[in-house]
This record gives structure tokens, sequence and C-alpha cells, in this order.
């Protein structure tokens, strides 16, 4: 490990013009390393890539190179904004969002969800179809049930019997010996379906793989996926760098996902041993450090993130009433980390993708999709185009808020 969770918690404890000073030694080490005309700054458009942006030309000028995936499924004020930026090239997937959809499934609660919910599914079908007495080849992957069912890590004989390509009988019962009122096209699959919450396993280690509280989207009528970042963004990067060989930096923060804390704790800011290297300078930054940068520096955003504010729910004060933060300087706010005031956006609180998932049951007032219907009504109605095995997305959000027993119910 290159570093610890508490280093992390150290860094990003620090003040906002130190992590600045970090961030920039580390793009100017990712340039001499590679050159500046063998680099480029991944631009989304969103504020996170903006302020990298900002950075790497303050130090660098126009001459360093951004590239913007254009997926299709941007705001179409970020567009605009990418638009106004010198010295941007511009890539494009080769399927759209709803090509993806149809083939794969829809980007519903994570990544990893998703994708331990795409290949138990997968396994299933595989197993069904070939009733489990043909010859064993082929035989997709186990790994994504065994997560899903919360037995990853766990030494036995089940383990064993789900890599011969067997699904346990404990399994099988759990899944075939269930009485519901499951969609059709979910008793055709697996029979029919009543969720009942499994345990959590024993086995410390495999704590973190257990993904079984989402284990009745086995049974869903749709398919649920990982494959859409792959196929309408990372692909068209990986085009771009074969062909021009540069390597990226990006604006990826270790607060966003456990998959990048893992990264971050494994490669540090800048991969340079890995099999894809990359530049991740601001990993140790924080949301609040992105919004006070952009706030100190006056730098402008795409106009769908509206202002930056005071959060005073977080602060627990009433909205309008003075701080502290109202009678500091810039230098003085900067040094106020890391207990300075907490800000937001008035509109989007991030970007991205708009009919992007991933996360959306976790959210709490204003939901993503409640703010597109209300901001682009004409995007929200799309989404009722976007369609896998016949269910289009809203019918897939209903199906998942009736069957998920943990009570986070996504809101459109």
């Amino acid at each position: 490990m290159k570093h610890t969770i508490s280093e992390l918690q150290q860094w990003q404890g620090l003040p906002l013009n130190i992590k600045v000073a970090m961030t920039k030694q580390r793009i100017r080490d990712w340039v001499r390393e590679f050159g500046l005309d063998g680099v480029y700054v991944s631009f989304s458009g969103g504020k996170d890539s903006t302020v990298l942006l900002h950075i790497a030309r303050e130090m660098y000028g126009d001459e360093i190179k951004a590239v913007f995936s254009d997926t299709g499924l941007e705001y179409p004020e970020i567009r605009r904004f990418v638009k106004g930026f010198d010295n941007v090239d511009w890539v494009r997937p080769k399927k759209s969002f709803k090509k993806v959809c149809e083939e794969h499934g829809f980007p519903i609660i994570s990544k990893e969800v998703s994708e331990k919910a795409y290949y138990a599914k997968r396994y299933f079908d595989w197993w069904l179809e070939h009733n489990h007495e043909s010859e064993k080849t082929n035989i997709p992957t186990p790994y994504g049930i065994a997560d899903l069912f919360g037995m990853h890590g766990e030494k036995g004989e089940a383990w064993d019997t789900l890599k011969k390509g067997d699904i346990p009988e404990e399994m099988l019962s759990e899944i075939f010996g269930m009485d519901s009122d499951a969609p059709a096209k979910a008793k055709i699959l697996m029979g029919t379906y009543r969720h009942k919450e499994k345990g959590v396993p024993t086995n410390e280690a495999s704590k973190m793989f257990d993904f079984s509280r989402w284990k009745f989207l086995v049974t869903s009528p749709f398919w649920v996926s990982h494959k859409c970042c792959g196929v309408m963004k990372k692909s068209p990067m990986d085009a771009y760098k074969r062909a021009t060989g540069r390597l990226p930096i990006t604006a990826q923060m270790a607060e966003e996902s456990r998959l990048r804390t893992s990264q971050w704790l494994r490669v540090g800011c800048n991969a340079y041993q890995s099999k894809k290297k990359v530049s991740n300078p601001m990993s140790f930054w924080t949301e609040q450090d992105v919004l006070l940068y952009i706030v100190t520096h006056d730098i402008e955003i795409a106009s769908v993130y509206g202002d930056i504010v005071t959060d005073y729910e977080k602060m627990g004060q009433i909205e309008g009433q003075m701080s502290v933060f109202d009678f500091m300087g810039d230098a003085e706010q900067e040094k106020f980390a890391p207990d300075r005031e907490p800000l937001k956006t008035t509109e989007c609180q991030r970007t991205g993708c708009v009919f992007c998932g991933f996360g959306c049951h976790l959210e709490k007032g204003e939901s993503r999709f409640q703010r597109l219907k209300r901001t682009h009504p004409k995007h929200y109605k799309a989404m009722a185009n976007i369609k896998n095995n016949g269910i289009n997305y809203f019918e897939a959000i209903d199906w998942i808020n009736e069957h998920n027993g943990k009570g986070e119910i996504i809101r459109y």
C-alpha cells in the first residue's frame, strides 16, 4: 500500500492553499515525465474538472491540452460552457446511451452493485439455459453472484460448488422456493420471488464484498449494468490515448467512492507504474475544497450549478444569518479549513450524465431526476423512451422501489 486511510484523512484536512501547491507539484511531475505534448486534462465541464483545468492553465497556459467526452448525455449548459475554452479536443462514443441500455441494462444504484447484479443474473441465465446438467463450458464468472449473495471470500462447500458451475442448493431454494407476485418475466426466469434479507457474513474479510441486500435485482424483469461508463466515456478516451499517445490528468477525488479511495491508497496521485497510467492530482481534495477554490479564485463554472452559497442547513443556522465567514478575507478563508463554513450550489450538486442513476437512492431533498423534470422537461420525458427488455427507465425505478426492503426510494 502506498498510503493509509489515516494519511488520506490528514491530507483531506489540510488548508486549501497547501492542497493547491501539492496538486501543482503532481501536475508538474506528470508533465516532466511525459512532456506537455504527452498529456491532457480530462475536462467534463463539471466544477471539479473546471478547477483542475484552471490550475493547470495557470501553470502552462492554453498550451496544455484538454479533452471533452461528448456523450450526448450532458446538460446543454455544460456543452455550451466547454465550447468557451480554447485547445479542447472533443471525442464521442460509437453508441448512444439508449442503445447501451437496450443491450446491457440501466445504470442504477452504484457501479459496484450493478456490476454484481449484471453478472449474477447472467450466471443464473446460463445455469437455467444449461439446466446445470450439460457440459460446463464457457461458464460465466461466479464472483458476481458470490458477492451479491454475501459469499465472497468464504471458503467451503457452497463456494466450491459455485466455482465448478453449479448453484448451491441453499441459494437455489432461496430463489426458487419463495412465493410472490413478482413480474411475469421474473417468474419465467427465476420462479416466484419474495424479498428476504440475508444476514451479513460472519467472515470479517468478506463484509466489504457483501452486496446481499441488492440480490433481489437478480429477479428483475430488466437488467442493470455497469457497462455504460465504459462504452460512453472510457472507450472514446482510450481511443484518443491510443491515437495521440497522450496520458490523462483527471479531477477524480478519493472521497467520491470506495473504489477511488482504494485506488489512491494503492498507487497515490500519479500512477506511473499502473497498466493504465493516469494522474489524479486532486485525489486528496474534498468537494468543499472545490467550492472554496471557485469562490476564492472567482472562476466561472457552468450555469447549471446555479450559485455557490452557504449551506446553513449543515451549520444548523438560519439562512441569511451572519457568520464568521462573512468577516474573513480570501487568505483567512483558506486558513479556516477544516472548520470553515460549508458551501453548496443552489442547483445541481453534481452534473455528469443526466440519466445516470448511480447513487440516486441516497439523495435527500430534490432528487436529480426531479430537478431534471423541473429544469429540463424535454430531457426528463426522454427517459420514458430508454428501455431494456421492453421496460422503460421509470418502470424500472418503480420496480426497484417496490422490491427494495431498505426503504431507500428513488424519487423521480
